[in-house]
């Protein structure tokens, strides 16, 4: 009992301090690709999308590579490890490379950000949710301290920018420090039969996965919604900011909107699990792609910054009842013995392609039809993607309460 309150202590802290890093270097990464690096939107676009590319083409590789080694803590020695230069990385190597040649800057700097946060969170994710599970602790209550860390980090991360934008990424050096700490004192006893824990599936079950219409049609909503509120957050910052008296009082309450955002997210993390079993996993998710679309074509409409800070909060509700409504479609609809790759196939690498396809196109209508329009054009885009949804997604089935345990230790993943 012990060993699992330390353990839950330690996993949480790790949570705690690599949110907080990947905040202070990433929250305001699009305003500092704009204001410092001074690249229009199109070339913000491509940056996005050469990241999304790396990062979707590591996440099968952590997933391999993850199934493989079972508890040893390889992959977060390598992750924690990158993380010790991400200060210096940004401020000598990516900062400099993007001034020199756009393309060779964002091939370096997709590559680092890639294997180190993009696609290191998931693989991160998926080992303290092994662990939560040996060691008997609410993995929930572990990655909670994740999006504390990311608020906490986020909250003077605007007032930082200001003075020097270079004082984040030196913050996040030091959070990493102790990060790397952190992963050091973490020691997992693993048993002989976990060491010769095998895969768990053969290739035929996968290929009947991908025979599956309902399974197309579910990755149908996940690139017409679920991958748009992704490319929407790219280069909101820099909207966001352009709506006050000068661009760093901008940056400044954005950073404060950020993390207010994150904590409204954390608070419906314990209500969305109660509308979503209300309502049902399909109905919630199309909940949640209607309230995404209302909030990216709300985002069009208004003009003063409150009105444009309202619209962002509903991210907070939405996203909850979106990742559980997630979790609970595929445990309720698919073979539960493929639940990892639905997940790291079906949502996160579907996601991923989206955002490669989308990031680049939404920064060329920012340029040409300015970001008011362009989030009217994504919204509808949106909306019409949920309707079609109500069609070819999944009725629930009546035993829709089965695997709520599992659901709950997985809700939070993304």
């Amino acid at each position: 009992m012990r060993h699992s309150k330390s353990m839950y202590w330690k996993l949480s802290a790790y949570f705690f301090f690599f949110f907080f890093t990947w905040s202070a270097s990433y929250s305001l990464f699009s305003i500092w690709l704009g204001q410092e690096i001074s690249l229009n939107g199109a070339e913000t676009g491509i940056i996005f999308t050469v990241n999304a590319v790396f990062a979707l083409c590591m996440q099968p590789l952590y997933g391999y590579i993850s199934d493989k080694i079972g508890l040893k803590k390889h992959i977060l020695f390598l992750i924690s490890g990158l993380l010790l230069v991400v200060g210096p990385f940004y401020i000598f190597i990516y900062g400099p490379l993007l001034q020199y040649n756009v393309f060779l800057g964002a091939i370096v700097g997709g590559l680092y950000l890639g294997v180190s946060f993009l696609a290191g969170i998931g693989a991160i994710e998926s080992y303290v949710e092994k662990i939560s599970r040996k060691y008997d602790f609410e993995y929930g209550k572990s990655r909670m301290w994740g999006s504390l860390g990311w608020a906490a980090a986020t909250f003077f991360a605007g007032q930082f920018f200001n003075i020097n934008p270079n004082i984040n990424f030196w913050i996040a050096s030091v959070s990493a420090v102790i990060l790397f700490i952190i992963m050091m004192t973490i020691k997992v006893e693993m048993t002989e039969s976990e060491m010769e824990r095998a895969e768990s599936i053969n290739f035929k079950q996968v290929g009947n996965l991908f025979a599956d219409k309902h399974f197309w049609f579910f990755i149908l909503y996940v690139l017409g919604v679920t991958c748009i509120y992704n490319v929407y957050d790219q280069q909101f910052p820099i909207y966001f900011s352009s709506a006050f008296s000068s661009i760093a009082l901008g940056n400044q309450v954005y950073g404060y909107l950020n993390s207010f955002q994150v904590f409204l997210e954390a608070g419906m993390m314990f209500l969305a699990p109660f509308i979503v079993n209300k309502i049902g996993a399909k109905k919630g998710l199309i909940l949640a792609g209607f309230l995404m679309a209302f909030r990216i074509m709300g985002s069009g409409l208004v003009v003063e910054p409150f009105g444009i800070s309202a619209m962002k909060l509903i991210h907070a509700l939405e996203l909850p009842i979106m990742l559980i409504s997630v979790f609970k479609y595929l445990a309720a609809n698919f073979d539960t013995r493929l639940s990892s790759i639905l997940y790291l196939v079906g949502y996160q690498f579907t996601s991923q392609v989206g955002a490669s396809i989308f990031s680049p196109i939404a920064g060329a209508l920012y340029d040409v039809r300015g970001f008011a329009n362009t989030y009217l054009i994504m919204g509808i885009f949106v909306f019409v993607f949920t309707t079609i949804s109500i069609f070819t997604l999944k009725k629930d089935p009546k035993n829709t309460n089965k695997l709520d345990s599992q659901l709950h230790s997985h809700m939070e993943t993304a």
